[in-house]
């Protein structure tokens, strides 16, 4: 049998199908014989990347953290903003892209599942909050932060915007979710982290609110 002379590009074939059908379906709903059918592909050959739709959909979230860790060293090497400008571009592009929002999306419905939600806020709680320290340290030396609890941000940046902002845990239409948002910045900026200005509220609100949008994922 001849050998798969570019491994790489049906790896990748088989991550953007799945992605794309994740986000029409939602996780659950999507079969590896759906991923199957969509690229004309055999059970061998996906098995040969991946061996289960799991392990699909941890590829497609490590490359995430990868694309996010990535922007992180761009605007962390940057001289032309401060800090607390870095801090809201990494918080806007959370918001903003909707790729990202659409494969949050279809793993809401996960969330149910113990074991999967350990592992979400784990990494909400321990890996996260180091990409918001990075920058907050930064912003306490140049000034733009001025906060005495640049632990603590971080720790309330990453645990409340994955969970208590997230609509599958606390259902809320979009008034509802600025209120909850300037709550947050109220908070933050009492501590000295005014991360929050309009145009990001804004943002945030039109990304939060979009993952109750109907894309075949159902709803916590």
């Amino acid at each position: 049998m001849a050998r798969n002379a570019h491994p790489e590009e049906t790896e990748r074939r088989i991550l953007d199908s799945a992605r794309r059908l994740f986000a029409e379906k939602g996780y659950e709903k999507t079969s590896i014989q759906d991923i199957l059918n969509d690229l004309g592909l055999s059970k061998g050959g996906l098995y040969h990347h991946f061996k289960s739709k799991e392990a699909i959909l941890d590829q497609l979230n490590a490359d995430e953290w990868a694309v996010t860790s990535r922007l992180l060293g761009e605007l962390i090497g940057r001289k032309d903003m401060s800090a607390l400008e870095k801090l809201r571009a990494l918080i806007a592009s959370a918001v903003d892209d909707p790729e990202h929002l659409d494969l949050v999306r279809s793993q809401l419905a996960l969330l149910k599942d113990p074991a999967f939600f350990t592992a979400n806020m784990r990494f909400w709680a321990m890996k996260l909050p180091q990409s918001f320290r990075s920058l907050i340290d930064m912003g306490v030396q140049d000034g733009s932060i001025p906060t005495e609890y640049p632990e603590e941000a971080a720790q309330l940046l990453s645990l409340l915007c994955n969970y208590w902002l997230m609509p599958c845990f606390y259902p809320v239409g979009g008034d509802d979710m600025e209120r909850r948002i300037r709550c947050l910045d109220t908070m933050l900026d009492a501590i000295g982290v005014p991360v929050f200005d309009e145009e990001l509220v804004s943002r945030a609100v039109k990304g939060l609110t979009a993952l109750t949008e109907e894309r075949g994922a159902e709803s916590v």
